[in-house]
């Protein structure tokens, strides 16, 4: 019997898949879900004993490769097959995802090389968009992530009919001289990003050019505070869309301007990790003015019969910063 045993112990290993010693995994980063692939049989381990975060045993055999998805990146009990996440802040923060596929042989004896494939996304959480021209409406901004890929999500700046925010104006927006004063709704909404992320307005001012930087300016939010009473913020830091409304109005002692450029630095903040809903201002003070630090959407609005006899004065009371 014992023969029998040491002849059995020198038969070969009949491998059902041929191993691999590529150690290297490739991820794609997208907004709502974060996708893993390793070369199939790595280091001789089937698909069934290699576990996303040592949880999840969910991989998937695609051809040279085996799949691992993190389908969302907002599970209800903040981590979803061992789905970590880190904020890094700073001038430039940033939310960073990680995982690892692990092999995980529950037999009594283990034949191959352990193996972990640890692996991180990134995505930046400030946006910067210059200078976008309004009557194209949605702003593309392509963030690097980090990993092998990017995602893009989509950040516009719109126009609507009413404080319920439902239909918005053809672009781009019209003003009659005779309807300066009258009230704007602006809605800022993040495209394409997974729903634990807020959209918050930091600051938003108006220009009579498209430079954002433009010395002649006038605030509107500061601070994701109104500036005036002649500013009324909706909702911010809620959800992926954020509100607001203000009076129009146009620039005094500029000849043959008709155009007005409305700015807004927009952050967005992770619900789940941070506090996104700013301080009540009534506990603020406004007097200072904060200097943008995230991303600029830029939005023009045209005047519709101005001209010089009128010396570029506002129907109602107007403030210009010099």
């Amino acid at each position: 019997m014992a023969s029998v045993g040491a002849l059995l112990m020198l038969l070969p290993v009949a491998w059902t898949c041929s191993p691999q010693k590529a150690d290297y995994v490739m991820v794609s980063c997208f907004p709502n879900a974060i996708i893993a692939n390793v070369p199939e049989c790595p280091y001789g381990w089937e698909i069934e004993q290699l576990s996303l975060g040592g949880v999840c045993y969910s991989g998937i055999h695609s051809p040279g490769y085996y799949r691992f998805i993190i389908p969302d990146l907002t599970p209800k009990n903040h981590s979803y097959c061992g789905t970590h996440s880190e904020y890094i802040p700073g001038k430039d923060p940033k939310y960073i995802f990680y995982n690892s596929i692990v092999s995980n042989d529950t037999s009594l004896t283990v034949r191959n090389q352990p193996v972990n494939y640890n692996f991180s996304c990134m995505y930046r959480a400030a946006y910067l968009v210059n200078n976008a021209v309004f009557s194209q409406r949605v702003a593309t901004v392509y963030v690097n992530n980090g990993s092998l890929g990017t995602f893009r999500s989509q950040l516009s700046m719109t126009v609507f009919t009413n404080s319920k925010f439902l239909y918005a104006k053809d672009a781009p927006y019209v003003i009659e001289t005779s309807e300066i004063g009258s009230e704007v709704f602006i809605g800022i909404e993040a495209k394409g990003l997974s729903n634990r992320f807020k959209v918050v307005i930091n600051n938003c001012w108006a220009t009579p050019s498209p430079y954002s930087t433009d010395k002649k300016r006038w605030s509107l939010i500061i601070s994701s505070c109104s500036s005036d009473n002649t500013v009324t913020i909706f909702e911010n830091a809620k959800d992926s869309r954020s509100t607001f409304k203000f009076n129009s109005f146009r620039f005094q002692r500029l000849e043959k301007v008709s155009t007005v450029w409305l700015h807004c630095e927009v952050q967005v903040c992770d619900g789940e990790r941070l506090v996104c809903q700013p301080a009540p201002c009534s506990s603020r003070s406004l007097l200072a003015e904060a200097e943008p630090s995230g991303g600029v959407l830029t939005a023009e609005f045209h005047l519709k019969g101005i001209n010089s006899s009128n010396n570029g004065h506002l129907k109602g009371k107007t403030h210009v910063m010099q």
